[in-house]
């Protein structure tokens, strides 16, 4: 939870965005905090909701080795137009490839080593960093601090292609402004699939135990299950109609999956782009590896993270107090911080803000820190635990819908012949039931992710969740989980952990592009006959910098 303290430096934000209209297709979040989570009833849309983090190595050679990185949120007040109340930084910390790994030892004390190693490693840690604010001119501040070369800053104008000069001669392709949501996925579709109330009922941010319902997770639609499966009389609930929480029981006393008339069950998911149409801002750059990091050819990882942080209510009410006409206190104040007419109007100390959201691994925060705000942190170490019993509770919904549909889990859910919701207060009781999940290295469909042909493993699924940073691996094209390319089906990929990798397709193993297979949709007995999420964005990417399309008008 968010303390008091910054709960009240939120208040303000929320009432000037309070009338701003949303419907609740845009208001679908992606990895949003509780505390500004616009799924909420009572919570606007609020720019310091980060939408995604993409990282992932250049195609664009000239003049060395480069990295992208896309940090994307809410476009409020519109696409183009930034908050001046909000600071985004991104950091970066390059490592060489060795670190620390999980043991060959099968146990829940591996993990908890594994996590310490990590948080050895990573804990006093001191990332660069590129910070931006905003003034009232629209102009985006971009701050380089601690890289190599040195720190450095530079105002640029936003919606525009900036090539920015570092002062040891590299150069920085930079956009700061509106672009096309990157984001193609079926929110409702996962909301329904954890049988999430605020997606589909009028709930507020304080009705915390009316957000998951004691409903089991599932990829299917339980019999009997009124309050979440399709409704044919209302077939816009949940993406563009909400109602009133019913009164009575909310939870579920079925024992079977829903089939309808021709024995085919139902997916609980459509296939379809919630944010097709939908706009974000974005901070795009273009990096030389050799501007982030003195020896590029032994660090090869570039850990990468994105953070929101918003005005302090004592430092607004001092910022709106110096906007009064009075001519000796602006020279004044120009005088004293020794600022070039073209950069006043930005607040960019970070002892005025406080941090709100944090984003690194894609879909860590909406599945596995279910949201809450003190949650919100790249070094998350202190979560491996809880990891273990949330993933294990994910299991015993998702791993019996697989075994339903053919596919092999790497759950072991007793042969339930139906999903259960089951909690668990202690991980060494949930340990042994998501053990082969956790020890399992993923699949990927094929080798085009290795472009360099090195002796590189894909990792274990429990080292993908811990740091919650994206690790872009300048080896490989940057596909996830080496990093986060645009066109990555990262919820399909996320889904897929809960498959058999060794055996589950058939006997033949499983990949991270099982679930987005058409031909495994097409023979399965499920309606509709569609992968769980779309398979490509609602518009094309650019083939050069910034990459994310344009935005909708």
């Amino acid at each position: 939870m968010l303390t008091i303290k910054k709960k009240n430096s939120l208040i303000g934000l929320l009432i000037l965005n309070f009338l701003l209209p949303s419907s609740i297709c845009t208001a679908a979040d992606h990895n949003d905090p509780n505390a500004i989570n616009s799924i909420f009833a009572d919570i606007p849309t609020n720019p310091a909701d980060l939408y995604d983090m993409f990282g992932f190595p250049s195609d664009d050679k000239t003049d060395g080795e480069k990295v992208v990185v896309a940090l994307t949120f809410a476009s409020i007040p519109k696409a183009g137009v930034f908050d001046t109340d909000l600071l985004y930084r991104i950091h970066f910390d390059p490592d060489p490839r060795t670190g620390p790994a999980m043991q060959d030892e099968h146990s829940l004390s591996s993990i908890v080593q594994y996590a310490k190693a990590v948080g050895k490693k990573y804990l006093d840690f001191k990332p660069s960093e590129v910070k931006v604010t905003f003034n009232k001119e629209n102009q985006a501040k971009v701050d380089f601090i601690d890289f190599p070369g040195g720190s450095f800053s530079k105002v640029i104008p936003t919606n525009t292609v900036t090539t920015i000069q570092s002062p040891d001669g590299y150069s920085i392709k930079t956009f700061v402004g509106g672009r096309d949501d990157a984001f193609f996925n079926d929110l409702p579709g996962f909301f329904r699939s954890i049988n999430y109330a605020p997606q589909f009922y009028h709930i507020p941010n304080s009705m915390k135990d009316k957000r998951e319902l004691p409903i089991p997770k599932t990829l299917i639609e339980l019999e009997g299950n009124t309050l979440f499966n399709f409704d044919k009389n209302n077939p816009d609930l949940g993406i563009t109609v909400k109602k009133d929480l019913p009164k009575g029981s909310l939870g579920w006393n079925g024992n079977k999956f829903l089939k309808d008339e021709n024995g085919n069950f139902r997916f609980v998911y459509s296939g379809k782009d919630a944010r097709a149409g939908g706009n974000v801002n974005a901070i795009i750059l273009e990096i030389p590896l050799k501007f982030l990091t003195k020896t590029p050819d032994q660090d090869r990882i570039v850990r990468t993270w994105g953070e929101s942080w918003v005005l302090k209510a004592t430092a607004k009410a001092d910022s709106t107090a110096e906007e009064k006409p009075n001519l000796f206190s602006g020279l004044f104040k120009a005088a004293w911080a020794g600022a070039a007419p073209a950069e006043t109007g930005f607040n960019d100390d970070i002892k005025n803000y406080n941090k709100v959201d944090v984003d690194g691994v894609p879909f860590l925060d909406a599945a596995l820190n279910e949201r809450e705000d003190d949650r919100q942190m790249a070094n998350n170490i202190k979560l491996s635990e809880h990891y273990v019993k949330r993933f294990a509770h994910l299991g015993w919904g998702f791993g019996p819908s697989i075994s339903a549909l053919g596919l092999g889990t790497c759950f072991d859910h007793s042969n339930s012949p139906v999903s259960v919701h089951k909690t668990y207060n202690l991980a060494i009781k949930a340990f042994p039931r998501a053990k082969k999940c956790f020890f399992q290295r993923v699949n990927m469909p094929d080798n085009s992710w290795n472009v360099k042909n090195l002796d590189i493993k894909p990792p274990r699924t429990f080292e993908i969740f811990i740091p919650n940073v994206a690790s872009i691996d300048m080896d490989t094209n940057g596909t996830w989980p080496f990093g986060r390319r645009l066109e990555d089906q990262v919820a399909s990929r996320f889904l897929a952990l809960f498959l058999d990798m060794e055996k589950g397709c058939g006997g033949k193993p499983c990949n991270l592009e099982t679930l987005s297979d058409l031909t495994l949709w097409e023979k399965a007995p499920i309606v509709p006959k569609t992968p769980p999420n779309p398979l490509k964005n609602d518009k094309d990417f650019l083939k050069e910098f910034p990459y994310l399309a344009e935005p909708w008008q």
